[in-house]
């Protein structure tokens, strides 16, 4: 499949984290291909956004001000959660993706999560880095090359009527606007 272009995430993170479901996630391990489809992704702006890892200032917020289309992964919980740097020319931003649907390479996710039950195995940001691999080593990692160890490709496209939306989960203070964004009926959701 074709990985999407750099350009994509040029743009208001809102927009990112609605086009990024259905979009495929992709990670070579050992020579193998681990992948599945976004289903659950959440938005983050910059200093005004009361739940965004900008809001501090330090090396997380300069990242999301920098170039788009690269990873940020940082540490919650013992966990590591996957970003994409994504923003308009001159503004900060990054998407949160939360949930996959797993696609190839299941059994190697099995493994390295130690979880065999299909249901539970991606249905969180930090279970979907734990099933790929993915830790602090991809900070910074562009998202964008064809032939990259981790990278989204153009997957499938969801219907707008699919499409539900929510406050973001776990923060505890929000913006107004709903910016979580996740597949309808999907059960690898990590909240309904």
């Amino acid at each position: 499949m074709r990985v999407v272009e750099k350009r994509f995430y040029l743009r208001n993170p809102r927009l990112v984290a609605l086009d990024l479901l259905g979009k495929l996630l992709v990670r070579m391990y050992g020579g193998k291909r681990l992948s599945g489809f976004i289903v659950e992704t959440e938005a983050y702006f910059g200093r005004e956004d009361p739940a965004s890892r900008a809001r501090k200032g330090g090396s997380l917020a300069k990242i999301m001000e920098g170039d788009v289309g690269v990873a940020l992964v940082y540490g919650v919980h013992k966990q590591w959660l996957l970003n994409v740097v994504a923003h308009e020319e001159g503004e900060v931003g990054a998407v949160l993706i939360r949930a996959i649907e797993p696609f190839e390479g299941v059994g190697t996710m099995m493994k390295l999560r130690g979880v065999y039950n299909l249901r539970n195995l991606t249905n969180g940001p930090g279970k979907l880095t734990k099933a790929m691999a993915i830790d602090k080593r991809f900070n910074k990692y562009p998202l964008y090359l064809s032939d990259g160890i981790l990278r989204i490709e153009y997957g499938i496209e969801v219907p707008k009527e699919h499409i539900c939306s929510s406050y973001r989960i776990g923060v505890s203070k929000d913006l107004p606007e709903k910016l979580r964004f996740y597949v309808r009926n999907s059960m690898f959701v990590s909240k309904k």
